[in-house]
């Protein structure tokens, strides 16, 4: 099957915390507007300690306004 691509969780992670970062929200923000309990999802996520699911991949692409290629790190 050779080398298939797949995501750098830890890379991932950093890379959603910068771009949350640029477009100046705060981890409360993202909570609040994908409708999280509590924020200790999205620090996981950020640490790159676990991804984010499928359908809040695609809200934090919306709300970012960038594609999902731009939040996920593919190798």
């Amino acid at each position: 099957m050779g080398n298939l691509p797949h995501i750098n969780v830890d890379a991932t992670g950093k890379q959603l915390k910068r771009i949350r970062k640029e477009h100046n929200f705060s981890v409360q923000d993202i909570q609040r507007q994908i409708g999280l309990i509590s924020a200790q999802a999205i620090y996981k996520w950020e640490r790159g300690l676990a991804l984010p699911s499928l359908d809040n991949i695609v809200i934090l692409a919306k709300l970012y306004k960038v594609t999902l290629d731009d939040l996920l790190v593919i190798e």
